[in-house]
């Protein structure tokens, strides 16, 4: 079995450098492949000159590398919440990014289902309808740009597990992927290699990070419960030739982080199984 790609992500660069600084640093550590994060004032599209944006491209051409993925983290905003004008707004955004992911041809957006973290959630068939309805007009928004959207598991999101994600993409249409995260199905307890299974190709792109079960972090691998090596396993079984990307949150800014080991260290965990290593 060939081994599986790895890409670093910019998450922890988000309130230290720009987008494209970031990547600049990261090609510093070897890496060739990346996933961009979506936030200001780390890479906002529509704060973006068309000057700024072709500064990307060029450096990307330039330095002969891509962005696999862009991921975008809904800190601020919500794709099923109650406002219709929130739901405009966060669609608003992703097709900003759906756009600038064109420019850059990268393959991938990556969407999150809102948040649920009140004490009355919105009743889940209402929240489906406006996530589904949304989903489908971002999906008209992506056609003929080479651009894919990929819908991501995520705990405290109000599709948490792999199931109801996949039904759910089932309701969008067979335009949409999955981008599984490892760490956020293993923290919810779910058996990672059966899930990879049950998702099979829809599989298009892969976080990976670690985590323990009192709090739900994205450290370093070898730090919590995840187990990469079954994780790798199954991604291999099922014929997985996309990129797994090392989504190691570990702010830079914080006193003693040292985010660049981070990813360095769980990328040497990762090359011990089913991954290439990191170039040189």
């Amino acid at each position: 079995m060939s081994q599986l790609d790895v890409a670093a992500s910019t998450f922890p660069f988000l309130y230290s450098h720009s987008g494209l600084e970031a990547l600049k640093h990261l090609r510093g550590l070897g890496y060739d492949q990346f996933e961009l994060l979506i936030f200001p004032p780390h890479c906002w599209p529509r704060e973006l000159s068309a000057d700024q944006r072709r500064e990307y491209v060029s450096w990307l051409d330039g330095e002969g590398v891509k962005v696999t993925s862009f991921c975008y983290p809904l800190l601020d905003n919500n794709p099923n919440g109650v406002d219709r004008l929130m739901r405009e707004y966060t669609l608003d955004r992703y097709r900003e990014a759906i756009d600038m992911a064109a420019e850059f041809k990268c393959p991938y957006v990556i969407a999150i289902p809102g948040p649920v973290n009140s004490l009355i959630n919105p009743p889940h068939e209402w929240m489906l309808e406006w996530f589904v309805e949304g989903m489908k007009d971002l999906v008209q928004h992506a056609k003929g740009t080479g651009v894919q959207l990929l819908l991501e598991n995520v705990p405290f999101a109000f599709l948490p597990t792999c199931q109801e994600l996949k039904d759910t993409a089932a309701l969008i249409g067979p335009e949409v992927g999955i981008n599984f995260d490892v760490c956020n199905s293993a923290f919810i307890r779910e058996d990672v290699p059966g899930m990879i299974h049950l998702l099979g190709d829809m599989i298009k792109n892969v976080h990976m990070s670690d985590s323990g079960y009192e709090e739900f972090k994205h450290d370093r691998l070898g730090t919590g419960m995840v187990e990469t090596a079954p994780a790798g396993k199954a991604l291999q079984e099922i014929g997985y030739t996309g990129t797994t990307v090392l989504e190691i949150i570990t702010d830079v800014l914080a006193p003693g982080a040292d985010p660049d080991a981070d990813i360095v260290d769980s990328h040497a965990i990762l090359a011990e199984s089913s991954w290439k290593a990191l170039k040189g």
